[in-house]
């Protein structure tokens, strides 16, 4: 089958349910107000909650959502084939991203931007939310974590892409300040950096003098340097110290000096990326090589672990919280939370759906595609190094150098993790403050001292255990996590916007139906993965404590949660 084709009718769909099915939840569901005062308005402190262009949010926003994951979980989950995966990225991309990341935006913005586990108080009790906040802080923990060893095997890999990321920081600065300090508009000077940053790119791809290669620095891969360490283990302890000082500033600073002009530059980036891989698709409309459904894929089988290795490009627990971390604090008008909620799913929708054209089209054969996709392991393995192959290889088309696509890629990839790291640090520095003013704990409350533990935590997690990929990959021991608590923490989201629009009186079988099934799922997979694989009880492999210990707790305190929602509901139901 053309890839063209079927990418063609996924961009149609997507099309249709932005324009009609959203607009329908904005008008008669979520009532929107134009009126309406948002909390950039009523709060604005300059520093977190800054009115900002819809635009220029949704770049925030977009970015911050379109990390790694929405290209990772995708090019893993063509290991079962890429009609199921497709299928999932498209009806759940409408029917369950775009409802929850639009309904959470309207929710924070409806009471003082304040975060979803705070909201988890206000609609549920306080016990819910102490348990809601101890699943988020080990979600974004973990991204912290995993983030890190990402962008520092990325730049690694692509030592060419290092100077245009590190280019980009100051620039934006520079147009943060012309925007808010002089009432400069961002897109022209955001097209001049973006000039700027893939000129470096191609330039350092082919000049090695300006690649930043840490490996070569410490003396080449085989090198024994400082502590025994060779110089590519010596070289990801350099990054991920780096990148760790790096959030920290980044993570601090008022939003419009770094964090909003970043963005819109990122969104830009990731516009073009995806203009560029769609148009090289449609002009070469190369045949999909891989299975529809990969029959020799059952161990594991797909049922239902695609809907948890899918998470990010259909619908994310992680995007609740970008929507009422920090979005729902830079709304100007409240009619743009459609534009950017729900635009926004559909965006990172469209990027999990040509990351999985871009890898089932990269094979010669499907026998090639079994080779590497030989086991869900290997799927793992090759998932990012093949899309960022396939997705230089679709570039070619547009007459775009190979060596140079790669870079170009690895640019663009890294400036989304980027963006989702220090967002993620942002996110875990408000979770710790509200912890703070709850048990009156006043490092938790400062700004610093908050930040400083965030970071500390996760520049821990990351060096400190002997991770599975090697140094500085410790924050993997936890991953295996990640994927359920990412959708228990989306169904949870759901439940409270359920709960809130139920009290005012609104439909919520728009809300019901996608938390219905993603609860199912969810605590399928979970229960799976506790009671059986980490457990040992299986018998196919050795059991887990670290993941038992910490699956057990979520699973725990997420079916706590859901059982005093549900109670809840039963008594509004009979008042």
């Amino acid at each position: 089958m053309s890839g063209s084709l079927v990418a063609a009718l996924s961009l149609i769909l997507f099309f249709v349910g932005y324009r009609f099915y959203s607009k329908f939840l904005a008008e008669k569901i979520f009532r929107l107000d134009p009126g309406y005062m948002t909390p950039a308005h009523r709060f604005n402190d300059g520093v977190d909650y800054v009115p900002a262009n819809k635009y220029v949010l949704w770049g925030h926003h977009f970015t911050s959502i379109a990390g790694a994951a929405p290209i990772v979980g995708p090019a893993i989950a063509v290991y079962w084939g890429w009609l199921p995966a497709m299928l999932w990225v498209v009806l759940g991309t409408i029917f369950a991203a775009g409802v929850h990341d639009f309904g959470v935006l309207v929710l924070s913005v409806r009471n003082k931007g304040q975060s979803i586990g705070t909201l988890a108080d206000k609609l549920i009790g306080k016990r819910a939310k102490i348990l809601f906040l101890f699943i988020i802080l080990v979600l974004v923990l973990m991204v912290n974590a995993v983030f890190a060893w990402v962008i520092s095997n990325l730049f690694i890999s692509f030592p060419a892409s290092v100077i245009s990321i590190f280019i980009q920081i100051p620039l934006a600065v520079w147009i943060g300040y012309r925007a808010y300090k002089k009432s400069g508009s961002m897109l022209l000077p955001s097209v001049f950096v973006l000039f700027v940053m893939y000129f470096a790119a191609i330039i350092a791809s082919y000049v090695p003098a300006l690649q930043i290669d840490l490996v070569r620095y410490f003396g080449g891969e085989q090198s024994i340097g400082l502590f025994g360490f060779s110089g590519v283990e010596l070289a990801f302890i350099a990054w991920i110290l780096i990148l760790m000082v790096y959030v920290y500033i980044a993570s601090t600073l008022p939003v419009w000096k770094l964090l909003q002009p970043r963005d819109f530059i990122n969104s830009q980036q990731l516009l073009i990326g995806l203009l560029i891989l769609y148009l090289g698709l449609f002009f070469s409309s190369p045949e999909i090589t891989a299975p529809d459904i990969n029959t020799t894929a059952d161990d594991p089988g797909w049922f239902p672990l695609l809907f948890i290795t899918i998470a990010c490009g259909a619908i994310s627990g992680f995007h609740g919280l970008v929507s009422s971390g920090t979005t729902a604090k830079q709304l100007d008008k409240e009619t743009d939370a459609r534009f950017i909620g729900y635009l926004g799913a559909v965006g990172e929708g469209s990027l999990a759906l040509i990351t999985i054209i871009a890898v089932v089209t990269y094979f010669n054969t499907t026998g090639e595609f079994l080779d590497t996709y030989h086991s869900f392991s290997g799927a793992g393995a090759s998932g990012l190094n093949i899309f960022v192959q396939g997705a230089a290889q679709l570039a070619t088309v547009l007459w775009i150098p190979l060596e140079a696509a790669q870079t170009l890629i690895a640019v663009i990839v890294i400036s989304f993790a980027a963006t989702t790291l220090d967002t993620s640090v942002r996110l875990m520095r408000y979770i710790l403050n509200e912890l703070g003013e709850e048990y009156d704990l006043k490092p938790l409350r400062h700004l610093h001292g908050s930040t400083l533990i965030a970071v500390g935590a996760s520049a821990a997690l990351v060096l400190i255990p002997e991770g599975p990929r090697g140094v500085g990959s410790g924050g993997y021991l936890l991953w295996p996590l990640f994927g359920t608590s990412n959708q228990l923490l989306a169904a949870i989201s759901l439940m409270i916007v359920t709960i809130w629009l139920k009290r005012n009186g609104r439909s919520i079988i728009y809300t019901l139906v996608p938390l219905i099934f993603l609860l199912f799922m969810t605590l399928w997979a979970m229960s799976e993965q506790v009671v059986f694989e980490w457990s040992g009880l299986s018998g196919t492999s050795g059991s887990n404590i670290l993941l038992f210990s910490f699956g057990s707790v979520i699973l725990g305190f997420a079916i706590w949660i859901l059982i005093e929602a549900l109670v809840l509901l039963g008594k509004n139901e009979n008042q």
